[in-house]
């Protein structure tokens, strides 16, 4: 079944969503032609409430895992192998990935996982349960730390996000290079980290080039997993 669509609009949407606050936090912006306005932040319950939101999306960076390894907890995808290379020092921040029988087990919590996915399992859950190969037309996964490598020209951030130095870098660079983004920055209407807001910020800087066909693709040629899901990064 087709995605719901209402009247067509004189502009497109693109957002970036990242997990925030228990929640997941929305930065979207319209698209015309040339134009590129983006809108004030929010937070969403679940992630079938991002879906469901009206105007509907036409391009979603996600920062949560789409597809997953055929491994017996976690394992690394390509695309995250691949990621950590080029990312350098910033590499760290790309963490192997649950696999698709954690994701569809009912266990509230699964011993041998991290910190940090043990404490995302139930919102990655959410995205689970949505996600499919015909969403991937609208739905694609991305990370930070890759999204502002490519804002900055290519080259890795200097310093890492949980620093003051690092949210200051990434902040004049999102100031420098996105028309517009101080109507997040300055006026973000929602609790969440400084590098959270940053970091949704500019996966909705690269929702436009998935967009446009503009962005780039790691790794270069498909994987999948078991379920037909493409397991790529997008920036």
């Amino acid at each position: 079944m087709s995605p719901r669509r209402g009247p067509q609009l004189p502009y497109r949407l693109v957002a970036g969503v990242t997990p925030a606050a228990g929640q997941w936090l929305v930065a979207s912006a319209k698209v015309a032609g040339a134009t590129f306005s983006p809108e004030e932040p929010r937070l969403r319950e679940t992630f079938l409430e991002v879906l469901n939101e009206t105007p509907q999306m036409d391009c979603i960076l996600l920062n949560a895992p789409v597809g997953h390894p055929n491994a017996e907890l976690r394992g690394y995808r390509r695309c995250d192998l691949e990621a950590r290379e080029i990312l350098g020092p910033r590499g760290n921040t790309i963490l192997p990935v649950a696999s698709r029988s954690v994701m569809e087990a009912t266990d509230r919590f699964v011993e041998g996982l991290d910190a940090i996915t043990s404490a995302m399992l139930p919102r990655y859950r959410q995205v689970t349960e949505e996600m499919s190969p015909f969403r991937q037309r609208t739905i694609y996964e991305g990370r930070p730390e890759l999204s502002f490598m490519i804002l900055n020209s290519g080259s890795p951030m200097r310093f890492a996000k949980s620093t003051e130095a690092g949210v200051e870098e990434r902040e004049w660079l999102l100031r420098d290079r996105v028309n517009g983004i101080e109507r997040i920055l300055d006026n973000p209407g929602v609790r969440v980290k400084r590098s959270q807001l940053l970091d949704v910020c500019v996966l909705m800087w690269s929702a436009r080039r998935a967009f446009t066909r503009a962005a780039r693709r790691f790794p270069s040629d498909g994987e999948w997993d078991r379920e037909g899901v493409r397991m790529e990064f997008v920036a």
